[in-house]
């Protein structure tokens, strides 16, 4: 039986907070596109998400002890959204933060080809105290 977009989903995030990159890359499509929105716009490629992924895992967000925890999930033939805690560490500040975002990824042939992702980051900003 073949891997249900929920089983990518959930596979991938296990992966992402293991720090097994390469594992993880294995269920992302080369072509992906990944929806950051904002100033960065959209990201294409495996490279922009390894790139992604390898600076989070680095600590070259700014950022350390991240952790994600499903809350949520819910699939449909191809598609699967996550609702989450996000916590972590601002290194700088050595302030904690804990925020719930979504994300949503699109899978086709056991691959991830799409990516969408939100977090309140109005409530990030006022826990590190980045609102004042």
């Amino acid at each position: 039986m073949a891997a249900t977009a929920g089983d990518v989903h959930r596979r991938i995030v296990e992966l992402y907070g293991a720090g097994r990159i390469d594992e993880g890359l294995a269920l992302v499509d080369p072509g992906v596109i990944d929806h950051r929105g904002g100033s960065d716009g959209d990201h294409h490629g495996l490279a922009a998400w390894r790139e992604k992924w390898e600076r989070a895992l680095s600590g070259g967000t700014g950022f350390h002890d991240m952790s994600v925890t499903v809350e949520q999930n819910i699939c449909t033939d191809d598609l699967s959204t996550n609702v989450y805690l996000s916590r972590g560490t601002h290194t700088a500040s050595g302030r904690r933060y804990e925020v719930r975002g979504m994300d949503m990824i699109r899978v086709r042939d056991g691959r991830i080809v799409e990516h969408w992702a939100i977090r309140d980051s109005v409530a990030m900003r006022h826990q590190l105290g980045l609102d004042q």
